[in-house]
């Protein structure tokens, strides 16, 4: 059992560190991953984001990064903004170093509080809600909200286990410094005819406020991401073209490919759109909208089809990469999965497998 857990600790790690020999294909279809400059970018540049340190026989006391030594049972420093990293040290074994273990976050500049502690099988994720990087000026056009501090805890199983039943997710992870990512929105086109489109986040004919980071802010004050920051995957990226960039719901770790090596599975639906006498909801002001005879072209989530054949990625943006699953956020259509394939138990609002089907969710 030791022997199996160590293997599977060693493929986390791998993934996290080394996926060069995986990702060689990829650099053919490169795509421009220049670094944008943000103030959250020092939270990742304290420590080294990723480190794996082998033992033989002797326990390890101290783990080097490109900061100095840091000792394995603390890290302190004066620094405003600080990412704090709490490792186990094991002998023959490999020790973890990075974001796949304890950390807390603090960022003085944007209000940036997060503590993830990984115990008994369980990664607890208390946050503010507040990114460590830059956002958009809220409240503005299309989104009447303004973003607060939360007091807010998640519970996901530290490691992930693959069942395949494609579960609905409101809120499907939690990114690396504590912003969660929940894709669908509330709005909606509900027709006479017995037909309800909810309607994308990421279109170009509702406008609902989201920023240069791919979000909004909810009614509560919660900002949360629709899909993919540039500024966070600047953040915690690193050498490699994954970058780590959250948590899934259900234990399995989250990636953006900065060349966009894995594509989606799906694609526009060639159907033309039914519906008669339909109302758009919430920020769509309930106005009459034309549904019937239209062409799909990715207002709504049902303008959206899975196929086998259209890219790497399952249903739920996911793929197993050198023995291990894991959740990608890609460029195109879901951006974030909208479904999880291992074991999970949402919290907050919205237990797993209700509500709207994969799309849905939420308040903007």
């Amino acid at each position: 059992m030791a022997d199996m857990k160590a293997t599977r600790s060693r493929r986390r790690a791998a993934l996290a560190v080394s996926l060069t020999s995986a990702l060689v294909f990829a650099a053919c279809g490169s795509s421009d991953s220049s670094s944008t400059e943000s103030a959250g970018s020092t939270a990742a540049e304290s420590v080294e984001a990723t480190e794996v340190v082998t033992t033989e026989a002797e326990p390890v006391e101290t783990v080097t990064t490109e900061a100095g030594p840091v000792d394995t049972e603390s890290v302190d420093t004066a620094a405003p903004d600080t990412a704090v990293l709490t490792e186990e040290v094991a002998t023959d074994t490999e020790v973890e170093v990075g974001y796949l273990g304890s950390y807390s976050l603090a960022n003085d500049e944007f209000g940036t509080m997060t503590t993830v502690t990984v115990d008994a099988g369980i990664r607890t994720i208390a946050t503010n809600a507040l990114p460590d990087h830059e956002t958009g000026e809220f409240p503005t056009e299309g989104n009447p909200n303004t973003i607060s501090a939360q007091d807010l805890t998640y519970e996901f199983a530290a490691e992930g286990t693959f069942v395949g039943n494609q579960g609905v997710a409101r809120t499907p992870g939690v990114s690396v410094n504590g912003v969660k990512f929940e894709p669908g929105t509330a709005e909606t086109v509900t027709c006479e005819s017995g037909e309800t489109l909810r309607v994308e986040a990421l279109q170009d004919v509702y406008d609902l406020g989201l920023d240069f980071n791919n979000a909004h802010v909810q009614p509560t004050g919660e900002y949360h991401y629709h899909g993919i920051s540039e500024l966070l995957a600047d953040a915690y990226s690193t050498d490699e073209d994954l970058v780590h960039v959250g948590f899934a719901a259900d234990g399995f770790l989250i990636y953006y490919s900065k060349a966009g090596a894995y594509s989606s599975g799906y694609a526009l639906s060639t159907d033309v759109r039914l519906g008669t006498d339909c109302v758009g909801s919430m920020a769509l002001g309930g106005v009459a909208v034309e549904i019937d005879g239209s062409a799909p072209d990715g207002t709504y989530t049902a303008d959206w089809v899975f196929g086998t054949d259209n890219g790497e990625l399952d249903e739920c943006n996911g793929v197993e990469i050198d023995g291990e699953y894991a959740y990608m956020m890609t460029d195109e259509w879901p951006f974030i999965g909208r479904c999880l394939n291992g074991e999970f138990t949402e919290a907050g609002p919205g237990e797993a497998g209700e509500g709207p089907p994969p799309g849905g969710g939420g308040e903007g």
